[in-house]
């Protein structure tokens, strides 16, 4: 069988390479590495041009659709180094899998996802000395695309720009793996049955902002969402899906297409499944979470996504009150949990479920 030939990629290197950040000061998403991967799209050419350039601002009309009809996806994952030397990145077929729904969703044009994959490829060969080695540090990547077509008018644009950025990260919360404390909101409604809430688009982020303020001024870290119908089912939290550890049995929602089907989501399920925890997928309301906390039968909460991978939950707010999960530490099933996905990525365990890619040439 003949290899699809994929349009080959320009490349230009910077002649001014940036000073690395120490490790201990990266934070998440403040730094970013010496080049960029970007590839134009216009209807009469489709997708054309792919190249590595040194990283550096973009111009664009202030007529450009993605500043007032909002036309803009993204995706995260990262790469991690290996102790002998690898790079390894975590599913990235299933991020470009999902890049390519929202777009569709968002009436964008969907990208090869060959060409994707390869662009990434080697743009992280490109900057792997970026990549920090420290416990809990990665290189994380944000592919997006955003509509640049310069005109008003409310309609689909016919320009797009689709780029790659790299970002050296540490922990996602600055305390490491501990409890984070969540609001669950009840006024404001994120996303909706039908809508956009299983891309990942901008606004819904945007959209997410008022009730996290909210959540900070009550001493909480992140914000649990209802349904935006009946206000009374789990969906997600924040930038986390969300499970719960009830009695013997692990609970998360269904996806029900108000919410983002997550990749880390998609690999505990498997983790859990092959463990052979009890796992149900299905509809949760927060008065089952209530019960079950005043039963004694909640043992665990934890949000799963690519930034934090696992981030236990400590304490739920509800209407005023102030629930305490566990003992304040990481309980135990999300300790493995962690250990072992982590493991997985970075190649300290074995991959029994063929999930991570290395890049061939990285040194």
């Amino acid at each position: 069988m003949n290899e699809k030939m994929l349009p080959p990629i320009a490349i230009e290197l910077t002649k001014s390479p940036k000073a690395r950040p120490p490790a201990d000061k990266l934070g998440f998403g403040k730094y970013y590495t010496d080049h960029m991967f970007i590839m134009d799209y216009d209807t009469d050419r489709g997708w054309h041009e792919p190249r590595i350039v040194p990283y550096q601002p973009i111009t664009l009309d202030p007529s450009a659709k993605v500043f007032h009809y909002g036309q803009t996806v993204f995706e995260g994952l990262k790469a991690y180094p290996t102790a002998d030397g690898r790079i390894l990145l975590f599913r990235p077929r299933k991020n470009a899998e999902r890049l390519n729904r929202s777009n569709e969703r968002l009436s964008m044009p969907t990208l090869d996802e060959e060409i994707v994959l390869e662009g990434l490829k080697q743009l992280v060969k490109i900057d792997r000395d970026w990549i920090p080695n420290e416990p809990g540090t990665s290189l994380y990547i944000r592919p997006f695309v955003i509509a640049t077509e310069s005109a008003l008018g409310v309609a689909p644009s016919r320009e797009y720009k689709f780029m790659i950025i790299l970002s050296p990260v540490g922990m996602y919360y600055a305390g490491g793996m501990k409890p984070i404390s969540i609001f669950v909101e009840s006024k404001y409604v994120r996303a909706v049955e039908g809508g956009v809430g299983t891309a990942k688009t901008a606004g819904n982020y945007a959209a997410s902002l008022k009730a996290q303020e909210e959540a900070a001024r009550l001493g909480c870290d992140q914000v649990l969402w209802l349904d935006g119908v009946q206000r009374k089912y789990v969906e997600e939290v924040g930038s986390m899906n969300v499970f719960f550890r009830i009695g013997d049995k692990v609970v998360t929602p269904a996806l029900n297409g108000s919410f983002l089907a997550g990749v880390t989501r998609d690999s505990v399920i498997q983790m859990l499944r092959h463990w052979e925890v009890p796992l149900e997928e299905r509809a949760i309301t927060i008065d089952e979470i209530v019960q079950a906390y005043r039963e004694g039968r909640l043992t665990e909460i934890f949000g799963t996504g690519t930034a934090a991978v696992i981030s236990p939950v400590g304490e739920l707010c509800w209407h005023g009150e102030r629930m305490k999960v566990g003992n304040g530490s990481a309980g135990e099933l999300s300790a493995r949990i962690y250990d072992t996905l982590t493991g997985i990525q970075t190649g300290k365990l074995e991959d029994p479920f063929d999930w991570t890619i290395a890049i061939d040439g990285a040194e």
